[in-house]
């Protein structure tokens, strides 16, 4: 649904991307070409394999990332969080999206049209050097998910995506990661079966090292999992 707008140049949400390097007339043209947009839990954002017309910029809230594999299994890459772009790729490279983009929780994002960044790109060489650093992060962290997937268990690589988690992300008051994934989704994300998730999580928890309430999950002992990863 389309809601309000709200002033780009005096946005805090900038700062957390390559937005933050634009001018004042840049981030104007922005504002008035802009729409917010609200998604519900579980709502789709964009789905794979679709020309998007703009990027998204979360303001609140956190999606998640995916690709249908071959098998017709769904891969979760990314979580992204408030202040990212999801679409910023497909755009520029004016190729189909490679990812899917999936509502975690409630959300609010603007869609900024591919016209203001195209003209961003093509006359503001900063933008364009902050684009393609994020581009590279994201390549980064794409291949160090290959490595893991092929080289570490999948106790591991779930002890990984919990510590993942909680630096990234963070806890709510209690302690347990704000964020909370279905079962189905931390398996998605570690790259196993449901069930393999499953029974690695439960033997975490009876090692002591996270504790559980339904969804949410609670880090216990992060030395033992950083442990794990390393092999100690």
């Amino acid at each position: 649904m389309n809601n309000h707008k709200k002033d780009c140049e005096n946005c805090i949400i900038k700062q957390l991307n390559s937005l933050k390097v634009l001018g004042r007339d840049e981030l104007k043209s922005i504002s008035d070409a802009k729409i917010m947009k609200g998604f519900k839990k579980g709502e789709t954002i964009f789905n794979e394999n679709e020309k998007l017309r703009g990027v998204f910029c979360v303001r609140k809230g956190k999606s998640k990332l995916s690709k249908m594999s071959e098998n017709g299994k769904n891969q979760i890459i990314k979580i992204a969080n408030k202040g990212e772009l999801l679409g910023q790729r497909s755009v520029i490279s004016e190729e189909m999206t490679n990812l899917s983009a999936t509502a975690l929780d409630d959300m609010e994002v603007c869609f900024i049209p591919k016209k203001n960044i195209v003209i961003s790109l093509n006359n503001n060489i900063e933008f364009t050097k902050a684009v393609l650093i994020q581009m590279s992060k994201e390549l980064k962290f794409a291949d160090n998910i290959i490595v893991n997937m092929t080289q570490k268990s999948v106790s591991q690589r779930t002890a990984e995506i919990l510590l993942y988690l909680e630096k990234n992300y963070g806890k709510d008051e209690k302690g347990f990661l704000s964020v909370k994934l279905k079962r189905e989704d931390m398996a998605n994300i570690v790259g196993t079966a449901k069930e393999g998730c499953i029974r690695t999580l439960s033997l975490f928890k009876k090692n002591g090292w996270i504790s559980t309430d339904r969804k949410k999950i609670k880090i216990e002992n992060s030395i033992a999992l950083k442990n794990l990863i390393t092999g100690f």
